[in-house]
This record gives structure tokens, C-alpha cells and sequence, in this order.
């Protein structure tokens, strides 16, 4: 297989693990998750264009910036599968009822959803709105959808994984090399958002810091709902730093 084919279609395989669009069947062999998790940054410029097509049209009709932002966070949800919000929910779940290692990771693979994931998910959605309602624009919600995966691939870098399955474990390993095609994304989002998105990926990286320290000595290292923790927090994090360099 030449290399463009098989970085195509590694790039579709990210595309079927973080969201629920239509891309197609993979012909032959799959890649390995660990291969393509390079292009999970690049799926934030699909989510992000996603999220500003919604908002650019909905202000066009004449909605407001704060309905449109929830329609465009309801349409970025929508696209992804609301999987990372269902990874900060067992996140909050497991961080606010586990007293170990062991009853953290058995509440966080419940499926139910307790009392802190639905607070976390109502905080974290209304600092999401709140922050796309005050500074939307093109390159924001690009900068926010591929600078808040680099940050989820980061911790797959740098993070052991805490269980023998799940995307957390196959996903995970030694490999800075697939951390630069989101880095050159991300880089050139900060030249067209200047100092603002600059200081919007430092909000971003402490989220990531935060969250992977916090897991990595309570469940000794990653897991899916860690990924999707810090991919949501660190997402919101550069919205609001957007918003308060905007002041």
C-alpha cells in the first residue's frame, strides 16, 4: 500500500473512532489505532468546521450569539457522538465516588451517569456556550477542535495506559513523531489567531496537565474517559481564555 493511501485511510480510522460521520469503508487491512492516531488533531478541523457552519448560519438567520453557540456545541456533539462529554461525566463520577484505584476505574466503566458527571456535563456545556457566544469565529473553533485533540493525543504520548483494554490501551505508547501534524496545524491556527491563541493552548495544555496529573496518581495513568476528559476540558479552556483575551 503507498503511504498516501495508508495515511488516507488512517486518517478515516480516527475519523470512525472520535466521531459518528460517514467515511466510507476501509478496504484491505485496517491500521492500527496506534498508527492513526497522528490525524486525531486533523479530525478537530472537520469538528471545528463543523461547529462554525452551524454558528455562522444561525447568526445569518438572525439568532442570537448565545443560541447560536448552543446549536453549533448540539451540532459538534451531535457529530462526535457526545463521546467525550460521556468520558467527563464517568470522569466526574469516578473522581467524586471513588476512594481507589480500583472503585475509581469500576465506577468510571458504569455506564449510568451520578450526580457529579451530570454536574460537570451542565458546567462544562455552559462555559462552552458562554465562551463560542463571545468570541466566535472560523479560526476559534478550529483552534479549539484540533488544539483540544493534540492535547488528548499528548496524554496518549506521554500517559501509560491504567487498563489492559479499551481505546486508552490501544491507542497509547512512545511516539512523539504523531504529535506533528497537529502541532503544524496548531501552529498556524496561532499565526492567523495571534497572541490570543497562543495563550488560548497554554488553557489548553494546563487542562491536559491537571487532568492527566490527577489520573496518573489516583488510577495510574489514561484511560478512554481520561482522553475524553481532558479533550472536552481542554477544549473549554481555550474558549475561555479566547474570551477573556478578547476583553
Amino acid at each position: 500500500m503507498s503511504l498516501p493511501r495508508a495515511r488516507f485511510d488512517q486518517f478515516r480510522l480516527a475519523m470512525m473512532l472520535l466521531t459518528r460521520l460517514p467515511v466510507g469503508r476501509i478496504s484491505g487491512a485496517v491500521p492500527a489505532m496506534d498508527k492513526a492516531r497522528w490525524a486525531f488533531p486533523l479530525v478537530g478541523l472537520v469538528i471545528g468546521g463543523i461547529g462554525w457552519g452551524v454558528f455562522a448560519a444561525a447568526v445569518t438567520f438572525g439568532l442570537s450569539s448565545v443560541i447560536a453557540a448552543i446549536l453549533a456545541l448540539l451540532a459538534t456533539a451531535l457529530a462526535t457522538g457526545g463521546m467525550h462529554f460521556d468520558g467527563l461525566a464517568d470522569f466526574a463520577d469516578g473522581w467524586g465516588g471513588g476512594s481507589d484505584r480500583a472503585r475509581t476505574l469500576e465506577i468510571m466503566r458504569d455506564s449510568r451517569i451520578g450526580s457529579y458527571g451530570v454536574l460537570a456535563l451542565i458546567l462544562f456545556s455552559a462555559l462552552l456556550a458562554a465562551g463560542i457566544s463571545e468570541v466566535a469565529s472560523a479560526t476559534a473553533f478550529l483552534l479549539a477542535g484540533v488544539g483540544s485533540r493534540l492535547a488528548m493525543l499528548l496524554a496518549l504520548v506521554f500517559m501509560p495506559p491504567a487498563r489492559a483494554d479499551g481505546l486508552g490501551r490501544m491507542a497509547a505508547g512512545k511516539g512523539e513523531a504523531s504529535l506533528i501534524a497537529g502541532t503544524l496545524v496548531c501552529a498556524v491556527l496561532v499565526i492567523l489567531a495571534g497572541t490570543t491563541g497562543a495563550f488560548a493552548l497554554i488553557g489548553a495544555g494546563l487542562a491536559m496537565i491537571v487532568i492527566g496529573h490527577s489520573a496518573t496518581r489516583r488510577i495510574g495513568g489514561q484511560t478512554g474517559d481520561v482522553l475524553g476528559a481532558i479533550q472536552l476540558a481542554s477544549e473549554t479552556a481555550i474558549w475561555i481564555f479566547l474570551a477573556t483575551s478578547a476583553h
